[in-house]
């Protein structure tokens, strides 16, 4: 199913200060509740709700060529957790690449990212509004 990204600056910010946060060594992860969930789910052809994911990597791992790096690596890995796992729905999840993330392979960023998920609830039976 195709997530659909955050693209504002403003629910970047908001789901770095109010969202709840686990940090690994490769990625940190900032989970939030979305209060247009509904809307979006009434929009949707399949009437189902939807997370909104935003990828970051910041100017202190490197130049453009490494950052667009991490945060291919970082849709990789995203991509294998929701082949492999039920996400749960309605979430604002942005997904910080970190500088354990550089030399990192996809497969160990998906580890550390599935660590994060079910850490924050997103993965297993309580696996949000789904």
């Amino acid at each position: 199913m195709k997530e659909f990204a955050i693209k504002e600056n403003h629910l970047f910010v908001k789901a770095y200060t109010k969202g709840k946060r686990y940090v690994t060594h490769t990625v940190a992860v900032y989970v939030l509740r979305d209060y247009k969930a509904g809307k979006l789910r009434k929009e949707n052809p399949q009437k189902e709700f939807l997370n909104r994911i935003g990828f970051t990597a910041t100017t202190k791992l490197g130049n453009a060529v490494v950052r667009n790096r991490c945060k291919r690596i970082l849709r990789a890995a995203y991509r294998g957790v929701t082949a492999e796992h039920p996400i749960g729905k309605g979430n604002l999840i942005v997904i910080a690449a970190r500088e354990g993330a550089i030399p990192a392979s996809s497969r160990q960023v998906q580890k550390d990212l599935l660590r994060a998920f079910r850490k924050l609830e997103l993965v297993g039976e309580k696996g949000g509004q789904a």
